[in-house]
């Protein structure tokens, strides 16, 4: 009798002790799956300006990318924690996945976070530019797809992941919260070749915020040229390449200094906006000879019409320097409406319309020497299916589940 009341007892102390352990600790499987049907006006290849035809499709990921992933947390006491994220990315009108050899190419890093000290964490993912610019991005409610600024220029979307990274982002202080990020290519010889690096700043205090941050992205191809696959920041080859970018695609590094902000009027009502000033730097082997530079500014409002109903409609302009050769620098205006109805807290209806028109030369695929007229490219989701003229209309109608 003694034997079977001992036993319980330390089942009851094992089970005592165990409950607490379980309890700090968390998994979450989470994702995404978006769908839409979508329009453009006018789709050609990269690189082309001719032939382009109007095309409907179905567009997967337009209002939020698909995507699948686990987080989780283990407490390690004194307010510290493990933290960790993977996730992967697909294509919910064919099912495939987003990156090929990468099943958690859209995020993967492991890390510890601690109110006091601030998160350190390692792996792939967004640079500290992106993180805390993003807030005040078009993106929020213009999508990247639609209303990202043309060519996704100034990084505020999400396919600028880096590969390698370390990032340290500092605890809020004072409305303010500090990070800086940097990407290891492990280039033999070299410490820059291929790498990544960035730095932002964002202050926080009731209606108002405001973020300020730069990177460089640095090709692992040694004095520019085709973009080396040792360079730390891609989305399945170099990032952001584009009928405004594909000039400039043999850069030696790319550079964007940006500032973003926010003011909210009501819990109805608020305005975002951006400046950006992007830099595309050559070097001895790049098929450009001066550093091509685009600065865009743009602001989006947003209304919240009704419980279940928000709108929001946004502008930018963008301009080319004038560099290798081109008098009359390219520029781009863009309009966009966006309308997103909740079904419930989960699941969403929306519809989106952009325009884009575009003005003056840039350099074709070949580089300097390769004069010809800008051509418009809507947001970032049409980045290899540009108008072949200097105008771009697009318009899509989705559905999005959260789970």
């Amino acid at each position: 009798m003694q034997s079977r009341h001992a036993k319980k007892a330390v089942l009851i102390s094992l089970a005592t002790l165990a409950s607490p352990v379980f309890a700090q600790n968390s998994v979450t499987l989470y994702g995404i799956v978006d769908d839409s049907i979508s329009y453009q006006s006018s789709q050609t290849s990269l690189g082309s300006n001719k032939g382009g035809r109007s095309n409907i499709k179905m567009l997967s990921g337009i209002w939020a990318g698909s995507r699948f992933g686990l987080k989780g947390s283990e407490d390690l006491g004194g307010g510290t924690k493990t933290i960790f994220q993977l996730e992967s990315g697909f294509n919910a009108a064919s099912g495939g996945q987003q990156y090929t050899n990468a099943m958690f190419g859209r995020q993967a890093w492991v890390g510890l976070t601690n109110p006091v000290y601030g998160t350190f964490t390692a792996g792939r993912q967004y640079t500290s530019y992106y993180t805390l610019l993003s807030p005040y991005s078009p993106t929020t409610w213009l999508t990247g797809a639609f209303g990202a600024h043309p060519g996704d220029l100034d990084e505020m979307d999400t396919i600028y992941r880096a590969n390698n990274s370390l990032v340290y982002t500092s605890p809020k202080m004072f409305g303010f919260t500090a990070s800086g990020s940097y990407s290891f290519a492990g280039v033999p010889g070299s410490v820059n070749q291929g790498s990544t690096w960035s730095g932002a700043v964002q202050y926080l205090n009731g209606p108002f915020g405001l973020a300020a941050g730069i990177t460089r992205i640095n090709n692992s191809t040694s004095g520019g040229g085709a973009f080396g696959a040792d360079s730390t920041t891609n989305s399945a080859g170099q990032s952001g390449v584009s009928a405004i970018t594909n000039g400039y695609q043999t850069a030696q590094a790319q550079q964007r200094i940006a500032v973003t902000g926010g003011y909210t009027f009501t819990q109805t009502l608020d305005i975002s906006f951006s400046y950006s000033n992007v830099q595309y730097i050559p070097g001895i082997n790049s098929s450009f000879k001066t550093t091509e530079i685009f600065n865009t500014g743009g602001a989006v409002l947003h209304w919240k019409a009704l419980p279940l109903v928000d709108l929001a409609a946004g502008y930018s302009y963008t301009r080319a320097t004038k560099a290798n050769g081109i008098t009359s620098s390219a520029q781009y205006q863009q309009f966009n409406l966006s309308e997103y109805y909740s079904l419930s807290k989960r699941t969403g209806l929306y519809a989106l319309q952009a325009y884009q028109r575009a003005n003056g030369k840039t350099l074709g695929t070949s580089g300097a020497g390769n004069i010809i007229n800008a051509t418009a490219t809507v947001g970032d989701g049409f980045q290899s299916a540009p108008s072949s003229s200097p105008s771009q209309f697009a318009a899509g109608v989705g559905i999005i589940h959260r789970f």
